[in-house]
């Protein structure tokens, strides 16, 4: 750039003084500092939107990236569906023609849907008695609980005969 000293520029500002006169010099050095704001800002505003600019593009570039990647990612994952389809095919068409599958020497041998739902509601129903706070004793003395009653209502219940006591818990 040009490179202007405190020398440079009092020269500049005595030449003028002596071409432009006393009398016009504050107007025309206010008019100077307008256009030279006026300058930096169209400067600025050009910096930016070239910078706006260079951001869209690595913008768009970065878009294309990703969508090229999803699209790999895509195509393998279609092929890998594909592929797994394939091999479950042809199990089950060496299942039809007699060949042992997965253990099974037969198509008779595979569990069915009906014996697998079985099991599980057995597993879940034993899983329930193990895991339930209900106590045993209960169970087997009603078969389910029906109702809740409170502790003073069931000592009550089941308090042998004679043993009334006066009311008192020390006595």
């Amino acid at each position: 750039m040009i490179d202007i000293g405190i020398t440079k520029l009092a020269l500049i500002g005595v030449v003028a003084l002596v071409v432009v006169g006393p009398e016009r010099l504050p107007k025309m050095a206010r008019m100077a500092g307008t256009l030279f704001g006026r300058a930096q800002r169209y400067l600025n505003e050009v910096k930016s939107e070239v910078s706006r600019e260079i951001e869209l593009e690595e913008l768009r570039t970065m878009h294309k990236d990703v969508q090229s990647a999803a699209g790999d990612i895509r195509r393998d994952f279609e092929k890998g569906i594909t592929d797994t389809e394939q091999a479950v095919t042809s199990g089950w068409d060496d299942a039809d023609t007699g060949g042992d599958v997965g253990g099974y020497h037969n198509r008779y041998d595979i569990p069915t849907m009906e014996s697998l739902d079985r099991k599980a509601r057995n597993f879940r129903q034993k899983k329930l008695q193990r895991t339930t706070a209900t106590p045993a004793w209960y169970k087997h003395q009603s078969g389910r609980r029906a109702h809740v009653i409170s502790a003073a209502a069931r000592v009550a219940k089941y308090r042998p005969v004679g043993g009334k006591s006066s009311g008192s818990f020390f006595s």
